[in-house]
């Protein structure tokens, strides 16, 4: 069963530890020993979340009712939704996982075509200089997406919903107990097993996570709780199309204390207002003038370091000059860095990513001379930048590949190179 809007709301999977203690005192009648306590349990050991597991001083002379003979806010809460499915691709660095889970249809947009919806998440296996394997958590923020990115398979979706704060950390959950920890029944994911902890989190799974940022953050904050999953902020990304007013709006946020290590990637995918606009309509909005202006007044702690991420797509922004166009674009921001840092480094770094092919795609994934090719470009012109390995195309696992044909609310719409 997932969790939903309907569902009280004091359960450890949508709050952080202070906020369970808080509504646990008042809503649950434990004191705080006992709340930190069933937090912990659940999201460290994996225990199902009963208050009744936990007397305290609070509830002592309180007993929750039984066999609900009282109200539904004193019963034992749901817990995470079981993985509905899991595909694996296996790669040099190990198992690349696709794991689906179920949540509720909004029943005002989707009425009488689907009563549930399915999130997609993906683990990526990864190999440090220890030769020990981590994984990278890929969690989407919505189903569907309503960016609009020619490229992208979620986009051709549309926009379904949001996801709730509890639909995203139940991502990480099940990632970190029902597929690493295989003796926890569930015949879907019981026979395979991850074979590294995971390490990172990065908001590229389905949906923009600007369009849903109070969601997001809220799930962050829980994400990053050393009394729950306990991940690093450095460890965390948010990734974002080029919403400038999500962007000033995250600014403000890692200002805060706890909050300034966190992690912004933004997809350019040109360095072209014209080609920009006929693949990512948020340009049309936002041009590349004003995104530019919005990382250099993005604040800087620590290293710092913005990642571009740049999809290569044959025929559309893999040319000599588009090499060119983004070394003008990285040009003042690194130099606007370097000035107010005395910082020897640039600040931008480009992700290279070889495009992966949406269903119906009007474009080949790039050869391997061409991506290569590109990458000399970006080295000649001084461009920071770093190659990204396919992961997961087999299995509509790779970026730009999530998302599920049978709940679009558009039609697919065939670009073309001259748009």
């Amino acid at each position: 069963m997932s969790i939903s809007s309907a569902n009280p709301a004091c359960h450890p999977l949508g709050l952080s530890s202070e906020a369970f203690v808080a509504r646990a005192k008042t809503e649950l009648g434990l004191a705080r020993p006992a709340a930190l306590d069933a937090y912990k349990d659940f999201f460290w050991h994996a225990k199902s979340f009963d208050p009744a597991r936990y007397p305290s001083r609070l509830n002592r002379h309180r007993p929750l009712p039984v066999d609900g003979a009282a109200s539904e806010s004193r019963r034992p809460l749901p817990d995470v939704a079981p993985i509905s499915s899991v595909v694996i691709d296996e790669g040099p660095e190990g198992k690349t996982f696709k794991f689906t889970q179920d949540v509720a249809a909004d029943a005002t947009k989707l009425a009488g075509q689907v009563r549930t919806l399915r999130t997609e998440s993906v683990l990526i296996p990864m190999i440090g200089k220890r030769g020990i394997r981590t994984y990278t958590l890929c969690v989407s923020s919505q189903v569907g997406c309503a960016m609009g990115c020619g490229f992208c398979e979620t986009a051709q979706m549309g926009l379904i919903r949001s996801l709730t704060v509890e639909e995203i950390v139940q991502q990480w959950y099940a990632a970190t107990h029902l597929l690493k920890h295989p003796e926890i029944p569930d015949p879907v994911v019981a026979p395979q097993g991850l074979e590294g902890p995971v390490r990172n989190i990065v908001f590229m799974g389905m949906g923009e996570p600007m369009d849903n940022l109070d969601n997001v953050l809220g799930a962050i904050d829980v994400l990053r709780d050393h009394r729950g999953p306990s991940i690093p902020i450095s460890k965390i990304t948010i990734s974002t199309v080029g919403r400038v007013d999500g962007i000033e709006r995250l600014a403000q946020q890692v200002r805060n204390a706890g909050w300034h290590r966190l992690n912004l990637a933004i997809s350019l995918n040109a360095a072209d207002d014209e080609i920009r606009s006929r693949i990512m309509p948020i340009n049309k909005r936002w041009n590349l003038r004003e995104l530019q202006q919005s990382l250099i007044n993005y604040p800087v702690f620590g290293g710092g370091k913005l990642c571009i991420e740049y999809v290569l797509i044959p025929g559309v922004n893999d040319a000599q000059s588009d090499a060119s166009k983004i070394a003008d674009f990285f040009e003042p921001i690194n130099a606007d860095y370097k000035a107010k840092r005395s910082a020897a480094t640039p600040r931008a770094l480009l992700n290279l990513i070889p495009y992966n092919p949406r269903r119906h795609s009007p474009w080949p994934a790039p050869t391997e001379e061409s991506v290569d090719r590109f990458m000399m470009w970006l080295t000649e012109l001084g461009v920071y930048a770093k190659r990204r390995r396919t992961k997961g195309r087999d299995l509509m696992g790779a970026c730009g590949q999530l998302g599920s044909e049978h709940i679009r609310q558009r039609k697919i719409v065939d670009l073309t190179v001259s748009g």
